[in-house]
């Protein structure tokens, strides 16, 4: 390799990085404008949910199907058609002047942040094929993915405190035209010759729908009531055409997810840890947001700032410690300490007081969670890629893109409720509502440090050994014209 194609490459990275940041933000730079969009737009606390849940509900939804589009018809084709739709939907939600049109244009950006999320890990594993160099890019890319959550909420708080919540979407246009330009000049244009143009239609409609229903079953859960029968209705068809989908695969010529992948032990292993790991580090990073500004009383701009400790932390491992740390000890150790680590975080925040001090009940915390994200993140990138070869790297990265999403989405709502029930118990039982709002987190996070340790748990025993993993192959993309 040339010293210009190895430049190129490190561009690209950039490239992928930037557009993908995008999608993360936006998961939570809205969260703190809502106040101000609900205002002005006129939304009940109940309709204003559906600003964050339009957005849930596609992007889980297509996240399968945007994956194996990539495989078929080139990932740097589906790349930019996701960062243009996302893009245009951005200044869609920026000019929204209605309830309705803001939560259509939220869902639009849902599928374009699917489908970039999607491909832009089976570009990059595509891109970087030595050991190394592969290790320090997925490390730069975990910082993205993991960081970008807490680096949304001081975004948000600046733009929306100095400006207004139209500029919590607008600030995309900017970045989004200019990843679309720079995808064309340094993105590959390749896609894999063996594979044709055919799509799984029957089991592309029905993997979704199935998604699409299990995701709106579970941001609903709170208000329906987790026992309703509206809620397990809607479980119960979400796994009925999970099924159908599943028996469709296994008979058509060419799957939408061929079944075989689900054999791949490493591949289903590292989607149950993210399963686990998601469902606590979503819960966590909201409910410490609301421990810091309903108990605490901090302003969305200062929560954004106490998360920063935790960021620089992430950032130290993901560009250049985590490399380091992966190649002396592999994949498996630094992936079960970093979820104990999560876990030991998450306790600490299951005692932070009414009165507390952010040194000496937040900090601590924090940091022990940046250092557990950092050396997790990118472990467990390589071992849900590394039994897979070039021709299904946008499935797997799909499949591990949706756990993620799925086990985030059903953990957020499971352990909110948990807290919320904890809440009212303890009112009625004659504490204050600080008191009772603080223990009400309290169980949740001790909930949350329990799926990470459960997550650490299963990287032990389940794990193939690390020699497996270093000497799963990696076959060069053939490439044709995009």
């Amino acid at each position: 390799m040339t010293a210009m194609e190895n430049r190129t490459r490190w561009l690209a990275l950039i490239v992928l990085c930037l557009g993908d940041l995008m999608i993360v933000l936006d998961t939570t730079i809205v969260n703190v404008a809502l106040p101000s969009i609900g205002e002005d737009l006129g939304f009940s606390q109940a309709s204003l949910a559906w600003v964050v849940n339009a957005y849930i509900l596609t992007y889980g939804g297509f996240m399968l199907l945007g994956g194996r589009l990539g495989d078929l018809f080139g990932h740097r084709r589906l790349f930019v058609a996701g960062i243009t739709l996302f893009t245009l939907a951005s200044l869609a939600c920026g000019l929204a002047g209605s309830q309705a049109f803001l939560v259509t244009a939220r869902a639009v950006q849902g599928v374009g942040g699917a489908v970039v999320s999607a491909v832009a890990l089976s570009l990059i594993m595509n891109l970087f094929t030595e050991p190394a160099d592969r290790t320090k890019a997925l490390g730069i890319f975990g910082f993205v993915m993991a960081g970008g959550g807490s680096i949304g909420v001081l975004l948000g708080g600046v733009l929306t405190d100095m400006l207004s919540w139209h500029w919590v979407f607008l600030v995309n246009l900017p970045v989004g035209i200019g990843v679309v330009v720079a995808s064309f000049a340094l993105l590959p244009a390749a896609r894999h010759a063996r594979l044709s143009g055919r799509v799984d239609v029957a089991g592309a409609v029905t993997v979704t729908a199935s998604l699409l229903v299990a995701v709106y079953a579970i941001v609903n859960g709170n208000d329906s009531g987790w026992t309703s029968g509206r809620t397990l209705g809607l479980l119960a068809i979400s796994a009925a055409l999970l099924a159908a989908f599943v028996a469709i695969e296994s008979r058509v010529a060419s799957p939408l997810v061929p079944l075989r992948l689900f054999r791949l032990r490493n591949l289903v292993t590292a989607n149950v840890i993210g399963v686990l790991w998601s469902a606590a580090m979503f819960a966590s990073f909201f409910l410490s947001a609301l421990y810091l500004q309903l108990v605490l009383g901090y302003s969305p701009l200062q929560v954004g700032l106490t998360f920063l400790p935790s960021n620089i932390v992430m950032a130290a491992f993901s560009l250049g410690l985590s490399a380091k740390i992966v190649m002396r000890f592999g994949v498996k150790a630094p992936l079960a300490a970093g979820m104990l680590l999560i876990a030991t975080g998450l306790a600490l925040f299951a005692r932070v007081p009414v009165d507390g001090n952010v040194l000496v009940d937040v900090l601590p915390g924090m940091l022990i969670l940046g250092f557990g994200v950092g050396l997790a993140f990118n472990p467990v990138l390589l071992v849900a890629m590394s039994d897979v070869g070039p021709e299904d790297s946008g499935l797997a990265s799909g499949v591990a893109n949706t756990a993620f999403m799925m086990g985030g989405a059903l953990g957020l709502a499971t352990l909110a409720s948990l807290a919320d029930s904890r809440t009212m118990a303890l009112r009625a039982a004659g504490e204050g509502s600080l008191e009772a709002l603080t223990g009400g987190y309290q169980v949740a996070f001790a909930l949350g440090a329990i799926f990470a340790a459960a997550a650490a748990v299963v990287a032990i025993t389940f794990l193939r050994t690390d020699e497996a993993v270093a000497e799963a192959p990696c076959v060069p993309a053939t490439a044709t014209a995009d």
